[in-house]
């Protein structure tokens, strides 16, 4: 859970939220941070053969599941306070290797193959924070402490205004659904201070645990109904260590529960962060890259269009991604001339110059 802050308020420049403006703008940052998490995701994830590898795909994929819809809840939660969310945008996709949006630039963000090097940078990414670790809005250190800096603004904000003057959005632009495929995440409209908070306990506890002391992210697991659903942090703490979380674990007790195989054949070797350029114009597999870019900004725009006005837009966007699936993976079955397989760019395509 968010720690409660509903009685004390730091002074403004402890977030930097002082205004419904500063609200906004964390918010949007809020869903590049979310964004910035998919391409290394897709990425390791395209890389597995998905029946060599079907356990480690299907962590992976509820991860992924789970952060797109902590994106869509971001835009929910901009959308509630009266902005825009944008997400075709060429800075949401600069080269890679980059650092996720506004935070310590010891988060790394990175295009590889699965393996110890991916997963290392997934703890890192999900790393929880402690309890009692000061909300961070700029340079944070762990995303957590990014979205406590987002609940002080909120909460001051609405102690100081009144709750209706930040919740001033349009509520037809909410998107909702759920449950997802891989996942029990659920997305919910936000209404009020109350939903707003839910949203964001939401998210922080899926990446990184409830109360920042427990493996499980409150959800049912899916896969395994009698327990609980582990969060992202400790998904790939499993995949790290080979085994997985059964009641009673801890974080201090490390997973105990039965062994997660993961097959060293059944992953491609990837040419870490490809660029197009590493191949002429007119190459199989530089046409192969620049039609994946396009497949993935037009599921942005779908998504940007979906929250701003156009919620059926949503529905569209989840048959683009099965197109980018598709592409990602007969991509990654090309090599190049060192033999490693190739993967997406993940390059930006401006709006005229899409087909």
């Amino acid at each position: 859970m968010l720690q409660d802050q509903s009685d004390t308020f730091d002074t403004a420049s402890a977030t930097g939220i002082a205004t419904l403006e500063d609200l906004r703008r964390h918010l949007q940052w809020a869903i590049e941070v979310e964004h910035s998490t998919l391409p290394p995701y897709l990425t390791a994830l395209y890389s597995l053969d998905p029946e060599r590898n079907a356990e480690a795909a299907q962590l992976l994929s509820g991860v992924f599941v789970e952060e797109m819809i902590h994106l869509a809840l971001a835009a929910n939660l901009l959308n509630a306070v009266g902005g825009q969310p944008r997400l075709d945008a060429p800075h949401l996709l600069p080269p890679h290797p980059r650092t996720m949006p506004h935070a310590d630039p010891s988060i790394e963000l990175a295009l590889l193959p699965f393996g110890q090097d991916a997963l290392g940078m997934f703890l890192r990414l999900e790393q929880p924070a402690h309890p009692g670790d000061p909300a961070e809005d700029d340079g944070y250190e762990t995303i957590g402490q990014f979205y406590d800096a987002i609940e002080k603004g909120l909460r001051r904000l609405c102690a100081e205004l009144d709750e209706d003057q930040v919740f001033c959005g349009d509520p037809t632009r909410q998107v909702a659904g759920g449950p997802f495929a891989h996942t029990a995440g659920h997305l919910g409209p936000v209404t009020d201070l109350s939903s707003a908070l839910a949203v964001l306990d939401e998210i922080v506890e899926q990446g990184e645990g409830a109360a920042r002391a427990d493996v499980w992210d409150g959800d049912i697991d899916l896969f395994h109904p009698r327990t609980k659903a582990v969060s992202h942090y400790y998904r790939f703490q499993e995949l790290a260590l080979g085994r997985r979380y059964q009641p009673g674990d801890t974080p201090q007790s490390g997973p105990t529960g039965e062994a997660v195989a993961v097959d060293p054949a059944g992953i491609r070797p990837l040419r870490p962060n490809p660029r197009l350029e590493d191949h002429p114009e007119g190459s199989p597999v530089r046409v192969a890259q620049e039609a994946f870019n396009q497949t993935y900004c037009k599921m942005l725009h779908q998504l940007e269009q979906a929250f701003n006005g156009n919620p059926a837009m949503l529905g569209m966007s989840v048959g683009t991604m099965y197109a980018i699936k598709g592409q990602a993976q007969s991509l990654m079955a090309l090599q190049d001339d060192d033999g490693l397989a190739v993967g997406p760019t993940f390059d930006y395509v401006a709006p005229e110059d899409r087909a």
